[in-house]
């Protein structure tokens, strides 16, 4: 079982930075791939970013890519998403979770988080 915690977000304003992070509950964080989603009441999950082991990294939406950067730190169990260049689309409910790698499911999910960028 591993538990994820997210935390940071808040209320920011257009144009500004913030980072959120993800604390994970695990002996074996290494084999864990971490994603970062976001979802907005009345629509599908999204996923965003996510980071495996060694650092490579993917993202998915051509929205956040060159905005947002996904980064891990294995000694403290914590993958961090930075979002620079906000918008208020960015608006959503933030999530991280968890996957071994070379599986495609996410088993395991934090309670996310609320980021709301105000115009």
């Amino acid at each position: 079982q591993v538990q994820l915690v997210e935390s940071g977000g808040g209320l920011v304003q257009a144009g500004e930075s913030t980072r959120i992070s993800c604390e994970a509950s695990t002996p074996t964080f290494s084999v864990y791939l971490i994603g970062w989603f976001r979802q907005v009441p009345g629509k599908e999950r999204e996923f965003l970013a996510d980071i495996s082991w060694n650092g490579d990294s993917r993202y998915a939406k051509d929205s956040v890519k060159g905005r947002f950067t996904i980064s891990r730190n294995n000694g403290l169990n914590a993958v961090h998403l930075q979002m620079n260049d906000l918008r208020p689309e960015d608006t959503a409910r933030y999530y991280c979770a968890a996957r071994v790698l070379g599986r495609t499911e996410y088993e395991y999910w934090g309670q996310g988080i609320q980021v709301t960028v105000s115009a």
